[in-house]
């Protein structure tokens, strides 16, 4: 998917995922608690909401995303002065290596056509005993898409990769990761929450 797409949503993301408050409000109370004292990298963070939310509890947070115009409606909202926005392609990131703590990237792996692209730059800049966040939609076992998946096609917004629980934490284990904490959170479109550890020594051949 192209970032031209979420340019479009850029200003109506936030109120769009109103829909998905229980899941969200989980979201931000437990990544809160995990950031709590750490430098953090977001990635594709999309307005900046979960960044937001975070950035009381860490230490810093740098919160980026692919498209500009995500970047350029989450610095008009009122951050903590702790948040920095930048653009930035999850799979060629410019940050050193062993940099954070805490690397979150929610909902994004499925839009990204060569997600383990994205899991190697995050190994990179994620120190050994850092923790990678990535909670993630997911699929049912059926293959069958409800009601606001069919309209979110419609609109234009489409997955790269349509994973089951299982095939997404399958996915994670393949890309050298051990899932450390794991649940499904209900929503119009079901989440699971994952968070995971580095598998050391690891080589993605």
């Amino acid at each position: 998917m192209s970032k031209n797409i979420w340019d479009i949503f850029a200003p109506v993301y936030e109120f769009a995922m109103r829909s998905q408050k229980d899941i969200y409000d989980f979201m931000y109370e437990r990544i809160g608690e995990v950031a709590r004292g750490k430098d953090v990298l977001e990635l594709a963070t999309g307005p900046g909401m979960i960044a937001r939310h975070i950035a009381p509890h860490a230490n810093h947070v740098v919160a980026t995303d692919f498209a500009p115009k995500m970047i350029e409606t989450a610095r008009k909202a009122k951050n903590p002065e702790n948040v920095r926005f930048e653009v930035a392609d999850a799979t060629s990131l410019r940050f050193m290596d062993k940099a954070f703590d805490v690397v979150v990237i929610a909902n994004a792996l499925h839009i990204i056509p060569e997600p383990s692209k994205a899991l190697a730059e995050i190994r990179r800049v994620l120190k050994d005993d850092g923790v990678l966040i990535a909670p993630n939609f997911i699929f049912r076992a059926d293959g069958k898409r409800n009601l606001w998946q069919k309209l979110l096609s419609l609109v234009g917004v489409r997955f790269a990769h349509e994973w089951t629980e299982n095939e997404y934490k399958s996915f994670l284990k393949g890309n050298g990761w051990t899932i450390t904490e794991n649940c499904v959170i209900k929503g119009r479109i079901d989440l699971a929450y994952v968070e995971c550890g580095k598998v050391i020594p690891f080589a993605n051949f």
